[in-house]
């Protein structure tokens, strides 16, 4: 069929497909998808075009279609390890973990030598917070290549991700002078060194960063929160309106704008900056639900509500704004929402025991004891001993009929915090009641007259009041029975 086209289609084929490069090369990446998908209606059977239909789809990061791309590419040439590695690399990018190590490990026995194949399964494990083989790759593509920048920069980010932050810094260093204009190589050392709480050395990299890619608005957002959270207000300022200048339609400087008039108490002007990060974005995580905390403190519960429910349909997955938003469901009497919550933080993080207490706290608000002391000692369990849920515990020990239980927790409470009031007065109360009830035994055991048990029910109903008084119970309470 195609021995018979006229030679200009052939041309024509070979100067879209040439187009398409140079238009790749200058950005155009639109014109250079339409060039060369010309190309390739002229002649279908050429596996470069289709590949290089990838790598430009993958620039207008269009991963799935670059898939198609790719496999159209391998009918053609199936042992290509150029075309397979790209696959495999989008196939780690769109989730399918499982596919992008089988044409990785395909990759590896048809060329052994190919470096890239193991660099760029260095991410694949990383993402699937499989350290060891990340670690695995890394030493093996350094037989290959002991000098490449992107494998130093792959590992780097599997050991950030582990909280291994010096080591990380190391490598991405190793990067940076491998190749100085590797893309935001300074960023990332600066976010490690933030991470690592090395501030002075953080804000050097920032900077360093800033000099070489000035309108970079990412870099500058995350500058504007380093110095947000150090306090430094005005420069952040400075950089927040910078985006906005850059970026005028951008959301989230708007939000920390108001981040900002909150810290300083300015709560209207920061309402207005949150009300303003809504008008750019209305799936922004962060402006409703501190418009629900203003509405809260202020009285206003329905409106908190209404916005913090509005902020629980962006499925948050944040683990401390999903605890903070559990906290206000909980205060504003929606335990059901609370619920839902903690439970989106054990679903991911099995040993939250911050989310154990919560979820604790919403059973219990629900009336369901039982399910709420499961919590509260599974929080234990996991290392949660703060004198705030001993105490808990120990007052559902003792609405459950569990005593000695409840003396224990209120023992250890009061090791953890002897000074503190709340816990000495429950620690009182329950001494109180096993007191009590230790008479009650005594007097059944020696089988007295009813007026002696009728004088034990007196001591129970003692320890009630002393309970539910606002007075912290004395020594003289327990000394008396």
């Amino acid at each position: 069929m195609y021995d018979a086209m006229e030679p200009s289609f052939w041309d024509q084929a070979d100067q879209a497909a040439g187009l398409a490069f140079e238009m790749y090369e200058s950005g155009e990446l639109d014109m250079a998808l339409t060039q060369i998908q010309e190309a390739i209606d002229i002649n279908p059977a050429n596996a470069a075009w289709h590949f290089n239909k990838g790598l430009t789809l993958d620039a207008l990061e269009r991963f799935e279609e670059a898939v198609e791309a790719y496999l159209a590419a391998l009918e053609i040439a199936p042992d290509d390890p150029e075309i397979l590695n790209s696959l495999a690399v989008d196939y780690t990018r769109t989730g399918r973990y499982d596919k992008a190590l089988a044409v990785f490990e395909h990759i590896q026995q048809i060329d052994p030598t190919f470096e890239p194949c193991y660099c760029n399964r260095i991410i694949t494990y990383t993402e699937i917070d499989q350290h060891d083989k990340a670690e695995e790759m890394f030493y093996l593509a350094q037989q290959i290549n002991p000098d490449c920048p992107i494998c130093f920069y792959n590992i780097g980010n599997s050991l950030f991700s582990r909280g291994q932050f010096d080591r990380a810094i190391w490598c991405w260093k190793r990067t940076a002078m491998l190749e100085p204009t590797h893309p935001q190589i300074n960023y990332r050392i600066a976010q490690a060194y933030w991470a690592a709480n090395q501030p002075t050395d953080a804000e050097q990299y920032f900077l360093e960063e800033l000099r070489t890619n000035p309108g970079d608005t990412d870099v500058i957002l995350d500058f504007g929160l380093f110095l947000l959270r150090r306090g430094r207000y005005d420069a952040a300022r400075e950089k927040f309106h910078r985006i906005r200048e850059l970026a005028p339609d951008a959301a989230p400087p708007l939000f920390y704008l108001g981040e900002i008039e909150r810290a300083l108490g300015h709560a209207d002007k920061a309402e207005d900056y949150y009300r303003s990060a809504l008008t750019k974005s209305d799936i922004l995580p962060g402006p409703r639900f501190r418009l629900a905390e203003m509405a809260a403190a202020q009285g206003r519960r329905d409106a908190a509500f209404e916005h913090l429910r509005a902020e629980y349909d962006l499925d948050i997955t944040d683990i401390d704004v999903l605890m903070r938003m559990g906290a206000l469901f909980l205060q504003l009497d929606h335990p059901e929402f609370a619920t839902d919550c903690f439970l989106r933080i054990v679903d991911e993080h099995h040993d939250h025991a911050e989310a154990f207490h919560g979820l604790g706290l919403a059973l219990r608000t629900r009336g369901e004891l039982d399910g709420a002391l499961r919590f509260f000692e599974h929080a234990l369990k996991l290392g949660k001993r703060e004198p705030a849920l001993l105490v808990e515990t120990a007052r559902l020990y003792l609405a459950t009929e569990r005593h000695a239980l409840a003396a224990k927790t209120m023992a250890a409470a009061r090791r953890l915090a002897p000074r503190d009031r709340r816990v000495r007065r429950y620690w009182l109360a329950v001494q109180l009641i096993v007191a009590a009830r230790r008479i009650r035994r005594r007097l059944a055991r020696l089988g007295l007259v009813r007026r002696l048990l009728d004088a034990a029910d007196g001591y129970r109903l003692r320890v009630r009041r002393v309970i539910n008084s606002k007075r912290t119970p004395r020594h003289s309470d327990i000394a008396d029975l």
